[in-house]
Parts: structure tokens; sequence; C-alpha cells
């Protein structure tokens, strides 16, 4: 669980953050359930999820099991979603006509609905760009004069060396049933340029003193594919199941994991003599790391008690 107040107070605000701020203070002013006149509000407790979101309409479900597992958890509480891909919330706009909330917006709206305590609850894998990005928005709206009364942001899935061992168990308890054990599994994490990237080894750490035949890779970050077929040769294994280390199985699972063009891991590893079999499923549809989540909310939403 994160303080928001941890965040450093002198940093400049985005414009963008800015204006939202303004916009809540003007509907505090005209919504019913802000105007206090003299007297103290009553509590109203949300719990709000915060994914990085999908376009692919096919990997949505796996916000819904989040859902129905959050809402089985909290079965008082009201349970609302935001999404903090800028682009993300475009094309699904575009395309679909639906209008995914940023955080700063669901806030804003829980704020003018008289929510008192909000547990936001990150559904981020690493405490990377997104992740203190959603943190420094919770702080605007924490210290909003007249605003709500706490604010607390819970850790992604990896944060602590507890949950990288939870996690690793997590992992190789939902390995491919079907799987061999000289047959090798490679994760595909997003990746980041964010130190938080450090994460990812840390995983591969924890997960080869279980299974030294399981490897993390990352998009856009380290370990590499590269590195990848490296540790696959030095054990000259020949199949490798393909999956995702992301919430969802959307675009990068499908295309550049899965997807038929040369440049995808598939694709690199059949050139390189590999017989890869994607799975497309993705860390949220996989109920004990979703269980590590719903672990984070429930700290951070035990100091509202």
């Amino acid at each position: 669980m994160s303080s928001v107040s941890a965040v450093p107070r002198r940093r400049p605000r985005p414009v963008w953050l800015v204006l939202i701020c303004a916009l809540c203070l003007m509907l505090m002013a005209v919504s019913p359930a802000m105007a206090g006149h003299g007297k103290s509000k009553p509590e109203k407790k949300g719990i709000l999820l915060v994914a990085f979101g999908t376009s692919v309409p096919e990997a949505r479900p796996a916000f819904d099991n989040i859902d129905a597992k959050v809402k089985a958890a909290f079965p008082d509480v009201e349970v609302r979603w935001a999404y903090t891909s800028h682009i993300i919330r475009t094309k699904v706009a575009k395309e679909t006509g639906e209008e995914l909330p940023s955080p700063a917006e669901a806030l804003a709206k829980m704020m003018a609905d008289g929510f008192t305590h909000v547990a936001v609850q990150s559904l981020h894998t690493i405490p990377g760009q997104e992740y203190h990005g959603l943190v420094e928005t919770a702080h605007a709206f924490a210290t909003m004069p007249k605003g709500m009364k706490r604010i607390l942001v819970g850790y992604p899935l990896l944060s602590t060396s507890e949950d990288m061992a939870e996690v690793a168990d997590a992992i190789i308890a939902t390995l491919p049933k079907e799987r061999k054990a000289d047959e090798a599994v490679v994760l595909m994490g997003h990746g980041t340029h964010h130190p938080a990237d450090v994460y990812y080894a840390a995983l591969q750490y924890y997960l080869s003193k279980r299974d030294p035949n399981v490897f993390v890779g990352t998009v856009e970050g380290h370990p590499t594919l590269d590195d990848v077929i490296a540790g696959l040769k030095a054990k000259d294994l020949k199949t490798a199941y393909l999956v995702p280390f992301m919430s969802v199985a959307g675009d990068h699972a499908r295309n550049d994991m899965a997807g038929d063009e040369p440049d995808s891991w598939k694709s690199v590893l059949t050139e390189q003599g590999f017989k890869p079999i994607p799975v497309l499923r993705g860390t949220a549809e996989v109920d004990p790391i979703v269980d590590i989540w719903i672990e984070h909310l429930k700290g951070a939403f035990s100091h509202f008690e």
C-alpha cells in the first residue's frame, strides 16, 4: 500500500491535472453530495481499480475476472475502473464509442459523488512510470481542500521480495499442464526504461530457483529476447511455451509475441530452430496472481477501518 503523501509536494503538476482539480472544486460547489452546509460528510468508501487498459476485445474478459473477485472480497463496497493509457482510451473511444475514464476523471467523479475514502488499486505489474503517475494523481486529489478524507494507493503486482516469491509460486503452479519437464516456458513482460525494469530480472532469479527452464523476457526492457534465446540454447531446450506476463493478452501478446510478422517472438524463435507454443492468457486470468493484487488492495483498505 502506498500512501499518497509520499509523493514530493514541490514537484510541478501537469497542466491537465491542475485543470481536473479546478473542475473538481467546481463540482464540489454545485454537487448535492458535496454540499456540507457546515456539517461533516457521512463516510462513503469506494474502490477504484486502475489498469493500463487494452483495445483488444478478446482480452477484456481478464478485467472481468478481477472485477468479480474484488467484488466478492468487498461485497458492500462500490467498485469503479479507470485506465492509465491515453492511447488505449483514445483508440477504444474511436473504435467503439466507449469513453474509458482516466484515473483523474474517475477520482473527480467519485469526489463529486460524495466518496470520502477511496482505495485505488494499481493493476500494473511493476512500480514503473504508470504506477508513479497514478500515485501523483491520487496525491493531487488527497491534498485538495474540502476533498476526500483519504485516498490510498495499493501496490502493483511486484513490489516486495514477498511479492516476488508469491508471484513466482503462482506462475509455477499455473504453467501449461501439457508442458513436459524438458520444455521451456518463456514469459513475455512489457519492460520499461524506468528503473523499475529491474523487477523483471529479479523475478527471473526467483523463478530460476523453482524451475530453471522458466525464462523472463521483455519487449522494451531487460532481459531481452536475445537473453532468453541464449538461455534456451545453453540448456539445449527445443520447445518453448510463450506466455504473456501482462495483465491481459492484448496487442503485445497477440502481435509481438504470437503474431506471424517476422519480428514476433514466435517467428524469431522458429527461425532460430525452436518450436514456440503461444498461450494467450493474461495474468489477470490467473486467480492465484489476482489474489496477490487483492491482498494489496486489502492492505490499503484496512487503513479505512
